[in-house]
């Protein structure tokens, strides 16, 4: 039956907060690839305790409300959602550790037509529980394939910018490991989708899928590594449209227009079948 609008955006999903350390930022900088070239030294600062860098990405699992769209009674069929888009704004850099608290919430829905789907959009604030500072804004854009049809309007957002029309300046190889989604997942999102065959199957896929949040990570990564080399805490801002599934160990290959300083505009490539995984991509950064 079709969902009900009014109460998605009333719904409460819980507020979380979470105590993190060194280790936690390690391990989800392994799960981007940090530390497959293991004399690296840009990648050995997100994994050595004793000189720790963060990944700016990283605001995307602390805090996490789980997996609400299963966990609540919201009437979505969380089995064929996927991520849409994702954008996040820092307000300032991540510590090694902390304690942080999330807010989450429902802030609109469009609807595509009886068997198109529907889009979620979902806002979360990420706040250091010891002084309230508001750390992050992270917004979400969910596409849920089988929710469609509920007579809502069939836009709310404007279409993201297009890309430059010519060659990039740059592209940046991103390798992942064949056991990316199994540790991403030990720092957030336990969607069977990313570990289990049958799920993935069942959702249209032939084998489990990269968490499209750990592609996104695996480009700022990159993307940290040519902007601005062994300086994450120059990151602004990031945001990008996902087009297509990653599988674990497929090289990603990042195309990049430094449109002006301090702004790029980037997508990220699944190299050996030449598809679009993430489109209409922008990093900001600030000076050294």
């Amino acid at each position: 039956m079709p969902i009900d609008p009014a109460a998605l955006l009333a719904a409460r999903i819980p507020e979380c907060s979470q105590d993190y350390n060194w280790r936690d930022c390690a391990l989800y900088a392994l799960a981007l690839g940090a530390g497959m070239n293991p004399v690296g030294e840009e990648e050995l600062a997100y994994l050595d305790e004793t000189r720790l860098r963060v990944q700016p990405t990283q605001v995307n699992v602390l805090a996490d409300p789980g997996f609400w769209l299963r966990d609540l009674p919201l009437g979505l069929d969380w089995r064929r959602a996927v991520h849409g888009e994702q954008s996040i704004r820092l307000h300032r850099p991540l510590a090694a550790q902390g304690r942080v608290t999330s807010v989450t919430r429902i802030v609109d829905l469009a609807d595509k037509g009886m068997g198109k789907g529907a889009l979620l959009y979902v806002e979360r604030d990420l706040f250091d529980a010891g002084d309230g500072a508001l750390l992050a804004t992270l917004q979400q854009t969910v596409f849920c394939r089988a929710d469609g049809g509920f007579g809502g309007l069939a836009s709310v957002r404007p279409a993201p910018r297009a890309l430059p029309d010519r060659e990039p300046d740059a592209r940046v190889d991103c390798p992942t490991s064949p056991q990316a989604a199994l540790i991403y997942r030990l720092s957030a999102d336990l969607n069977p989708l990313h570990i289990d065959p049958a799920t993935a199957r069942q959702a249209g896929f032939d084998r489990p899928i990269l968490h499209g949040m750990a592609s996104f990570g695996v480009a700022g990564l990159g993307l940290v590594r040519h902007c601005c080399p062994g300086a994450p805490q120059r990151v602004r801002a990031m945001s990008g449209r996902f087009r297509a599934p990653v599988y674990p160990g497929e090289l990603l290959r990042i195309d990049v227009w430094l449109e002006r300083p301090g702004l790029a505009r980037f997508r990220v490539v699944a190299a050996r079948r030449d598809e679009v995984a993430i489109d209409n991509g922008t990093f900001e950064f600030g000076e050294s």
